[in-house]
């Protein structure tokens, strides 16, 4: 509003004003009428008021609601944007707009005034791969029975596990399903590729020759005991000649593996092996170029490193097993214990 125009309106007011030095309810209401006139003649759409002010919300003459424009204020959880503190809430709530003020310097303003985004509380190299299937949540679509506990709803999963028929090749093929074995509460959870000829015929994973060596790295790299951690697989079938796993047959089994992860809720997982880490990050980036780093899954911790059956044909890795095995003790929070490679 120009200078001239404020005059105006001022000296209409004063002109009503009688000598007592309080001026008539109309003559009040006109000089605000054409104070808010002269606003529009500027160019001036919105003002900012103060919330407790007890200025007319909606200029219909009742007395704004303080509760009410409180809520009008508070987007609902579908339009919620960033969020910020109470008190810078309040702040721009209450900081009325300049009418000679740009919109573009108003935004500007208004802008710089928002919070910085939260500082991530994710350890330091951490990466983050998209899940297979873009959710990471088919255990949603299992019957999780409930007010049981963690023993209870595993078992009951191996059952529900047991007669799952979702890959025909694999039923024809199997002696029975390998569910999982281990602490239902463990922090460390370690994933395999899929059951071989000795986890067939006992229904348990890691049993065989490399079940053996994966005892040794728990045991003897970690200094942790086996019945301390959780042992599964990708699979909950033995592919016939222990050939590898399909995508198709990964993606059928994804719902048990995310249902038995959100049972046990861990906080770190070591995947063993190309098809576990690429299977559980739904990644093809080989086990190589996954080593090394901390991954995430559903906010746990992810390790990768050399399958124990391949660290049996080629001893000489067992070394960069160990490796990783230090990384994952570091990652936990754990002492490394004084052994230089974690053999049988």
């Amino acid at each position: 509003m120009t200078d001239h125009h404020q005059d105006d309106a001022i000296s209409r007011s004063a002109a009503d004003t009688p000598s007592s030095g309080f001026p008539p309810k109309e003559a009040i209401l006109r000089g605000l009428r054409l104070y808010f006139e002269d606003l529009q003649r500027a160019g001036v759409q919105h003002l900012l008021m103060p919330v407790s002010s007890g200025v007319v919300g909606d200029w219909s003459g009742e007395p704004a609601d303080s509760n009410a424009q409180r809520e009008a204020a508070t987007p609902s959880p579908g339009e919620a944007g960033p969020s910020t503190s109470a008190d810078s809430a309040s702040t721009l709530a209450s900081e009325p707009v300049s009418p000679a003020m740009p919109k573009k310097q108003r935004a500007r303003e208004a802008a710089s005034r928002k919070e910085p985004p939260a500082e991530s509380t994710a350890v330091p190299g951490t990466e983050q791969l998209s899940l297979l299937g873009g959710t990471g949540q088919g255990w949603q679509s299992v019957r999780l029975p409930e007010g049981k506990s963690r023993e209870e709803i595993l078992a009951e999963l191996a059952r529900q596990v047991a007669q799952c028929v979702r890959c025909p090749a694999l039923v024809a093929n199997r002696t029975q399903t390998v569910f999982g074995v281990g602490n239902p509460y463990a922090e460390l959870v370690f994933i395999g590729e899929a059951p071989g000829y000795d986890e067939d015929v006992q229904g348990l994973p890691f049993v065989g020759r490399a079940g053996q060596l994966l005892t040794a790295m728990i045991t003897n790299g970690m200094g942790m005991r086996r019945e301390d951690v959780y042992i599964c697989n990708i699979l909950r079938c033995r592919p016939p000649n222990n050939r590898t796993p399909t995508r198709e047959e990964a993606a059928n089994c994804r719902p048990w593996l995310d249902a038995t992860l959100a049972v046990i809720e861990p906080k770190f997982i070591c995947c063993l092996g190309n098809v576990a880490a690429q299977n559980l990050l739904g990644t093809d980036l080989t086990i190589g170029r996954l080593r090394g780093k901390i991954w995430e899954y559903n906010g746990a911790k992810v390790v990768c490193t050399y399958h124990p059956a391949f660290l049996l044909r080629n001893p000489a890795m067992k070394r960069e097993a160990w490796e990783d095995l230090k990384l994952l003790l570091q990652v936990m929070g754990r002492p490394i214990p004084r052994r230089s490679t974690p053999d049988a």
